[in-house]
């Protein structure tokens, strides 16, 4: 396994980071052991799960029914945990947010802290949350975290209408490892004729194996998520393939030779991280294909520099922004649901003619 690209002679040193997000930043960064390695999975899966967030907290003080429920997984695999989060008030069917979780590949789960995100957006605007479980890198190794996070979808597009649930207006979102399973699964229904999805929302995404990015150099050894760690969540993922040609573009999106007929995309990255380039050149791809994409680069922001220090201005700024996004998409309804097969089209009432 090689780099494709040697680092390239012009970049200079890692972008300043803004003036609310750099003292915080210095004190999490000293509180943690280093960039992920092997070694350091076992510590990464203890604080993600020491964060897990209790259920009276997701259910927000009545807001939230809690449902376990399962579904069939790949096959030849167990059967795939989801949580649905479904609002107690209302008229239903309720459209939904599917929500894959971050973590670098090998850590995390419904619970993890990030889910309160989706949880704010969906709170606001009366929306479902279901949150998928994968399994988890190394010991579960591509596809099956992407295949998991499919078939849970998969069913939920079926089952919807019986959990109360909107089938035609399903949001999928992501941060970091979360915004590439998430953009895969776009991909993936996409090319595989599955649920029509509404729009797909990636925050921070994982999205690109090789590694080979100007700011994956740039930012080396910088942040929370930097060169190094992004190197070490995808080879537990892939392990020797990790940049060569043997890797699908369901796995690594910035593969994808075709962007085409893709749902609507929110795509948000930190200036001061290493996923910025890929993030930005995934936009700049679904554009020149004809698609409809909207991207934010936050200036001086470090990776999922929301969660960390949420009350700074750019991060109210990044949470209202999104937010509206979704807004301005359910407003829309079924109108922007992507055609995936024959000339199947949803008119704005949501049916098909």
């Amino acid at each position: 396994m090689t780099a494709l690209h040697d680092a390239p002679a012009t970049v200079g040193p890692p972008p300043a980071v803004d003036h609310e997000l750099a003292a915080p930043l210095s004190a999490i960064l000293a509180g943690m052991p280093g960039p992920l390695s092997p070694e350091l999975i076992a510590d990464r899966r203890a604080r993600t799960a020491a964060g897990r967030l209790p259920d009276e907290d997701i259910r927000r003080a009545g807001v939230f029914e809690l449902t376990e429920l399962t579904a069939p997984g790949p096959p030849g695999a167990p059967e795939v945990p989801l949580l649905l989060c479904r609002p107690t008030t209302g008229v239903g069917p309720y459209p939904v947010i599917y929500h894959t979780h971050g973590g670098g590949m090998v850590a995390g789960g419904t619970r993890t802290a990030e889910l309160a995100d989706d949880l704010d957006r969906a709170q606001a605007l009366g929306l479902a949350v279901v949150a998928v479980d994968y399994r988890l890198a190394p010991e579960h190794p591509d596809p099956a975290p992407r295949e998991d996070c499919y078939a849970g979808l998969v069913w939920l597009a079926r089952h919807a209408a019986g959990l109360g649930l909107d089938p035609e207006r399903i949001v999928v979102s992501g941060n970091s490892a979360g915004g590439c399973l998430a953009a895969g699964l776009a991909l993936a229904a996409r090319d595989r004729g599955g649920p029509p999805l509404l729009g797909q929302m990636l925050q921070c995404p994982m999205l690109d194996d090789r590694c080979d990015a100007p700011a994956q150099h740039q930012l080396r050894r910088t942040g929370l998520w930097d060169g190094a760690s992004n190197r070490a969540g995808w080879t537990a993922l892939l392990g020797e393939r990790r940049g060569t040609a043997d890797v699908s573009a369901l796995t690594a999106p910035a593969r994808a030779a075709d962007l085409s007929g893709l749902p609507p995309a929110f795509v948000d990255v930190g200036s001061a991280e290493a996923l910025r380039d890929e993030a930005t050149a995934y936009v700049t791809r679904i554009w020149q294909a004809g698609g409809e994409a909207e991207l934010h680069v936050w200036s001086g922001a470090f990776h999922s520099f929301d969660q960390w220090v949420p009350d700074a201005v750019v991060s109210r700024t990044a949470k209202q922004t999104r937010r509206d996004w979704l807004r301005r998409l359910l407003e829309r309804g079924g109108r922007v649901c992507q055609q995936l097969t024959g000339n199947t089209v949803h008119d704005e009432s949501g049916g098909i003619t």
